[in-house]
């Protein structure tokens, strides 16, 4: 397993005993006008100022949920340098890119202050190859030519726990730390067993959970998410049913996480003109219930 001592600024936080909540922001999709593309990335940049304002790390997606996105690294970088600190920008690269492309992405994030990188698969849609079969053979080609930047992989809960673990343990793995895929409140007892197991086995890597804010209980939309992760959708619509805030849902699943002992978490959807004030709000909401 890869040296948990990698002098990088998002591993040394996740070291740390107290609690962090990072967020997950999207590009602008690629099929986007020039006009809504340029109002999309505006806004994203406010968000960015705001959250990077209050020390918050920001994982950037790559082409999530089967949608071509604009690249996440050249717009951040270039018309946010000397606004915040590129260290607390962490983006996701799929394998789902030209081999060339993926290891001079590295290289240019790398050159431009990013010092971690969450290595992923991607999503089994869109018709676009991955360069190698599996993630970990890209990280493992990023670790030999940058030995310095941090490297993160992917574990999810739903799936074969033991098998899961069996993969982060694995030497050949090279990740400093997981993100894992999305969980609820409602599925408590996947986040319960994982932490049994991988107690029980030592897995030291960092893991941080991840965490979705449904804005509304559209069946329509629910039923598209559950294609990518698992949706509690009548439960989550028996919520804003019963009255409950987009925020204040949210905010159960982080503290009922927080309760069985998970404190490092990263909240995903929260949209880019008003991401930085809904994660203030669900803050706000998390304090209300703890």
């Amino acid at each position: 397993m890869t040296s948990p001592q990698r002098s990088v600024r998002l591993l040394d936080r996740l070291r740390e005993e107290r609690p962090l909540a990072a967020v997950e922001l999207r590009p602008p999709r690629a099929d986007l006008t020039r006009g809504d593309s340029i109002e999309t990335w505006i806004d994203l940049f406010h968000a960015f100022r705001r959250l990077a304002a209050e020390e918050t790390f920001v994982f950037v997606t790559d082409n999530a949920v089967g949608e071509t996105e604009e690249e996440n690294l050249q717009h951040l970088t270039a018309n946010l340098a000397g606004q915040i600190d590129p260290a607390t920008i962490v983006p996701f690269l799929t394998c789902k890119h030209p081999l060339e492309y993926c290891l001079m992405y590295a290289s240019r994030a790398s050159a431009r202050g990013v010092q971690a990188l969450t290595v992923v698969g991607g999503d089994e849609t869109g018709g676009v190859s991955r360069c190698v079969p599996h993630a970990f053979e890209l990280r493992q080609l990023l670790r030999e030519r940058l030995p310095h930047l941090g490297l993160g992989g992917w574990a999810n809960l739903h799936r074969d726990q033991v098998q899961q673990v069996d993969y982060l343990l694995d030497e050949r793995f090279e990740a400093d730390y997981y993100l894992t895929q999305i969980v609820s409140h409602h599925d408590a007892r996947f986040v319960e067993s994982w932490l049994e197991e991988t107690g029980r086995r030592g897995l030291t890597t960092p893991g941080v959970f991840g965490v979705f804010f449904y804005r509304s209980a559209r069946p329509a939309m629910l039923e598209r998410l559950g294609r990518f992760f698992p949706v509690p959708a009548e439960l989550i619509s028996r919520e804003f049913a019963s009255g409950d805030t987009a925020e204040e849902i949210c905010a159960r699943t982080v503290v009922a996480l927080r309760r069985m002992g998970v404190d490092k978490i990263y909240v995903c959807n929260l949209g880019g003109r008003r991401a930085a004030q809904r994660y203030g709000r669900i803050a706000e909401a998390v304090d209300a219930l703890l």
